[in-house]
C-alpha cells in the first residue's frame, strides 16, 4: 500500500510539472512569435495545423470570413496544407463561461473590456500576443490598443431625426428632461456599461465639464441641482476627480430615462424614418450603411450630432475587439499566425475594414470611407479614426480602468437605471 502511495504521489507530481511546462512553453512561444515576421509565422502555422480542424470563438461573425481567406494565403505558400477552421459565435454574452478552461478554441476575438480584464486578463485564461510587423507598421497607434491586442474600435455616436425644429449642439442635450434618447440596455449589451464607467475617469470627466460650462445660462440651471447632488455620491463612490460630479449628473440623467432597445438596428431603423422627428439615439455608426432609401425614410434624415459644426462635448463612445489566445491552446503558432494575419494585412482585416465606423490601429489595413455616401448622404462621409478621438471626443474604452470601477460604479449604474 505504501509503495502504491509513493507511486501515485510521483505520479501526480509528473502530471504537476507537464502541466506547468504547458504553461511557460506557450508563453515561450508568443515570447518567440513576437519577434518573427508574418511570413515566418505562416510557414510555422502550417507545419502545425496542417490536415487539423480548428475551432475559433469570437463576438464578431466575420471572423467567418476571415479564416477562409486566412486558409487561401495558407494554401498559396503550400498548396499541400489542407486544414478546416470552424468559426462560433456564442450568444447572450456567454463568450466568458465557453474560453474559461477549456481547450476547444485556438483563438478568440473578443468584447467588453472590463470583463475580458477581470475574468479572462487577470486570471490568465487569455495570453496577450503582438505581431512583430503590428510592432513595425508604420503609424501604428499602439496606446490603448497594444495589450490587450486590439483588432479594430468601433464607435457608437449621438444621432437624431433632423424632420422636427429640436436641436443637439451639446452632449448635455441628450439627457435633457423628456428626451428619451434610444439606447441599448448596458446589461444586455456591457460596452454600454463600460462606456459609462470610463465617463468617471478624469479625462473624460474634464470633457463632460467643458461641454456644461458651454451651455448657456438657462439649460446649465436645469442640470445644477442634479450636479450638486452628485458631489456626495462622489464621495461615496470614491471617485476623487475634481469634476467627477459632472460625469455622475450625465449617467444618472442618461440611465434614468433612456429609452431601452435590443438592438442598434431598430434603432437606426426608427431614426431614419421622417416621422421620428426630434428623436435622438446612441448607436453603431456603422447601421446607416444598410440604410434602404423610400418615400419616408432617408439617411438624409438623420443627422451625426458631431459632425455639426459647434458642437460641444463628447460626440459618442468607442469599444473594441481584442485578439488573444486562451491558455490551453493547442495550436498556438497558428493562433498568431492568423492574429498577424488579421491585424496587419489589409486583405485579413477586409471583413471588417469594408464598413465605415470600425478602426484598425495599423493604417494600413484601412480602407478610405471619406466619400462613402458622397454629396447625396454626407452623413455616411467617416471622418475616421483621429477625428473621431480627438474633434468627436469619443470615450474610448480601457479595460483596465473599466475593471477597476466596476464593483462600485456597476451596482450605482444599476440603481440609477431601476429608478425610470
Amino acid at each position: 500500500m505504501k509503495k502504491l502511495l509513493s507511486i501515485l504521489l510521483v505520479l501526480a507530481m509528473v502530471i504537476s510539472v507537464c502541466s506547468l511546462a504547458s504553461a511557460e512553453t506557450l508563453e515561450e512561444i508568443i515570447a518567440q512569435a513576437q519577434t518573427m515576421t508574418n511570413e515566418e509565422l505562416y510557414k510555422k502555422a502550417i507545419e502545425e495545423s496542417n490536415g487539423k480542424t480548428l475551432l475559433g470563438i469570437g463576438n464578431s461573425s466575420r471572423g467567418k470570413t476571415a479564416k477562409e481567406t486566412f486558409i487561401e494565403l495558407l494554401k498559396s505558400i503550400d498548396p499541400s496544407y489542407d486544414t478546416t477552421i470552424e468559426w462560433t459565435q456564442p450568444k447572450n454574452n456567454s463568450i466568458f463561461e465557453a474560453l474559461t478552461g477549456s481547450s476547444e478554441y485556438f483563438v478568440t476575438l473578443i468584447q467588453d473590456g472590463n470583463q475580458i480584464q477581470s475574468k479572462m486578463i487577470n486570471t490568465g485564461e487569455l495570453l496577450n500576443f503582438v505581431p512583430l510587423d503590428w510592432a513595425n507598421a508604420e503609424g501604428v497607434a499602439k496606446e490603448n490598443n497594444e495589450n490587450p491586442l486590439a483588432l479594430q474600435t468601433l464607435n457608437k455616436v449621438f444621432e437624431f431625426n433632423n424632420q422636427g425644429d429640436k436641436t443637439y449642439m451639446n452632449c448635455w442635450d441628450f439627457v435633457a428632461p423628456d428626451v428619451h434618447p434610444l439606447f441599448m440596455g448596458v446589461n444586455s449589451e456591457p460596452v454600454g456599461k463600460n462606456f459609462l464607467y470610463m465617463l468617471t475617469r478624469d479625462d473624460y470627466a474634464a470633457v463632460v465639464k467643458d461641454a456644461y460650462d458651454k451651455l448657456d445660462a438657462d439649460k446649465q440651471a436645469i442640470f445644477a441641482p442634479t450636479i450638486e447632488e452628485m458631489e456626495a455620491e462622489a464621495a461615496d463612490l470614491e471617485l476623487t476627480g475634481e469634476n467627477a460630479k459632472y460625469a455622475l449628473a450625465w449617467i444618472k440623467l442618461w440611465c434614468t430615462q433612456y429609452q431601452e432597445e435590443t438592438d442598434d438596428g431598430p434603432i437606426c431603423n426608427t431614426l431614419v424614418d421622417k416621422s421620428a422627428a426630434g428623436q435622438a439615439g446612441l448607436l453603431v455608426y456603422s447601421k446607416l450603411r444598410s440604410v434602404e432609401e423610400s418615400e419616408s425614410v432617408s439617411v438624409n434624415n438623420v443627422t451625426v450630432a458631431a459632425y455639426q459644426d459647434g458642437y460641444e462635448g463628447f460626440g459618442g463612445y468607442a469599444y473594441k475587439h481584442y485578439m488573444m489566445i486562451p491558455k490551453a491552446t493547442q495550436y498556438p503558432w497558428t493562433a498568431c499566425a492568423f492574429i498577424a494575419y488579421i491585424t496587419t494585412t489589409q486583405e485579413g482585416f477586409k471583413a471588417w475594414g469594408k464598413d465605415m465606423g470600425g478602426y484598425a490601429p495599423v493604417p494600413a489595413c484601412m480602407q478610405d470611407h471619406s466619400n462613402d455616401g458622397g454629396d447625396e448622404f454626407p452623413a455616411k462621409n467617416d471622418r475616421g479614426y483621429d477625428w473621431w478621438l480627438n474633434t468627436g471626443k469619443l470615450v474610448v474604452e480601457d479595460p483596465a480602468y473599466c475593471a477597476s470601477v466596476a464593483d462600485v460604479m456597476g451596482d450605482w449604474i444599476d440603481l440609477q437605471i431601476g429608478m425610470k
